[in-house]
């Protein structure tokens, strides 16, 4: 359903199992940082009332969920640590396409944040199938179909105010970057990277 061309290696589950804390940290960080993107996505293109709704409800949603991560955190008797810069984030960033006007504009901001939701929707599988930690599990398996909500959403306005832009077509260049990119991460107990 992803569409993603190169899968998660197993072993970054084993990463993760070692720095639990990290990844809860990371994720926290990303559900938050999903916030503000819906909401950046609204700002920008507030001529279109139906997306301003969906991402007020997404934002809205990112953070509960940020909320959820951060009682993980401390039901394990851990703290919030420090956001940390993403790299993939900005490796994904260098794919968009400058120009091209608004609608252009709008598209590579609502694949861009499809991509990420993308990735994070399978990370979520990994560990909802993989890791030893029964409760951190569920907690995944329960917030993965969050992550496929959210990717569809993003391609369906993405779809639905592209105009002439051959959507799809550049749907699928996004996920040859990203399979390329993907490449380089999977290494640290990180959500993308």
């Amino acid at each position: 359903m992803l569409g993603l061309k190169m899968p998660t290696d197993p072993r970054w589950v084993n990463i993760v199992e070692k720095n639990i804390g990290d990844i809860l940290t990371d994720h926290a960080w990303c559900e938050q940082k999903a916030a503000s993107a819906a909401i950046s996505i609204m700002t920008r293109f507030p001529e279109y009332p139906d997306l301003v709704d969906e991402m007020t409800a997404l934002a809205r949603e990112e953070m509960e969920h940020f909320a959820l991560v951060h009682e993980k955190i401390k039901e394990r008797g851990l703290s919030l640590g420090f956001e940390q810069k993403d790299p993939y984030v900005k490796d994904l960033r260098a794919f968009i396409k400058k120009g091209g006007g608004r609608r252009q504009q709008l598209v590579e901001a609502l694949l861009m944040a499809g991509m990420i939701e993308a990735r994070s929707c399978e990370r979520f599988r990994v560990l909802s199938e993989e890791i030893d930690d029964a409760d951190l599990r569920k907690f995944y398996r329960g917030l993965m179909a969050s992550e496929a909500r959210h990717y569809t959403l993003f391609l369906r306005f993405a779809r639905k105010y592209g105009g002439d832009i051959d959507v799809d077509a550049r749907w699928a260049e996004f996920l040859e970057y990203e399979g390329g990119l993907m490449e380089k991460y999977g290494k640290e107990a990180v959500m993308h990277g």
